[in-house]
């Protein structure tokens, strides 16, 4: 959780405060380069995660992906794609830090990662579910989860800077869309798959606590988003006119 949460966000601020901030020549002249390779990384990591079989690397080649997208919103060089790179940062934060706790809470009861294990849990733990498909729905960037602010503004600054860019950078939607759905399916519904499984239990008061003030954040990150972005658009701005 510390990893998705805050570890990998740094590589984001450092590309914020000491890249765009101080290299300003620098990072204008590698802008088209960079952006490729994020390009290919967000394809590529969405890819990747499909052929996963193992629940913790899901999670983590789809935040490779997001972070890719990061990376095109940062060098995009406007003032939609800055806002929207440093906001899916933080609503991002949030929803793969409460997916890997989710992966957590799965192996606490069966002590496997590996996803052809599991499958008809919602017969067994519908909170979990619950908890589960909400923050699903936030990690393909669902309207009104904190993710979908982020993507929007991003996608908007790339359109603004480059539209071929943005057509590729697209296919980032609908394989986010893909793998979600397609992990929540298999792990969710379906028929309970070893004996084992009959026997979960669903959130404990503990484990519940811990996805509420998930939860929260995650929803208030999607419905007002006034206050971050205003508090981050005179900063955006100064890097701007600094480049």
């Amino acid at each position: 959780m510390l990893l998705a949460s805050l570890l990998l966000k740094l590589g984001g601020y450092g590309f914020v405060r000491f890249s765009l901030a101080m290299l300003s020549e620098g990072s204008a002249y590698f802008a088209p380069l960079v952006s490729t390779c994020a390009l290919l990384g967000v394809v590529y990591g969405s890819l990747s995660t499909l052929r996963q079989i193992d629940l913790k690397r899901i999670i983590a080649y789809s935040s490779v992906a997001h972070m890719n997208l990061v990376m095109l919103g940062l060098f995009s060089y406007t003032q939609q794609g800055l806002e929207g790179a440093i906001y899916l940062m933080l609503g991002h934060g949030v929803v793969s830090a409460a997916l890997f706790f989710a992966i957590g809470v799965l192996y606490d009861r069966h002590h496997s990662r590996l996803l052809k294990y599991y499958g008809g849990v919602v017969t067994v733990m519908p909170l979990f579910s619950a908890f589960f498909f909400a923050f699903t729905l936030a990690n393909m960037s669902f309207p009104a989860t904190s993710n979908f602010l982020g993507e929007l503004l991003i996608f908007l600054g790339i359109f603004l800077n480059n539209g071929t860019i943005l057509l590729f950078s697209t296919a980032g939607i609908v394989l986010s869309a893909a793998y979600s759905v397609w992990l929540y399916n298999r792990v969710v519904f379906g028929t309970l798959k070893t004996e084992y499984v009959k026997e979960f239990t669903d959130l404990s008061a503990r484990e519940t606590a811990v996805f509420i003030a998930l939860l929260l954040p995650m929803l208030i990150l999607g419905i007002s988003a006034s206050f971050i972005i205003d508090f981050i658009h005179l900063p955006v701005k100064a890097i701007l006119l600094g480049a």
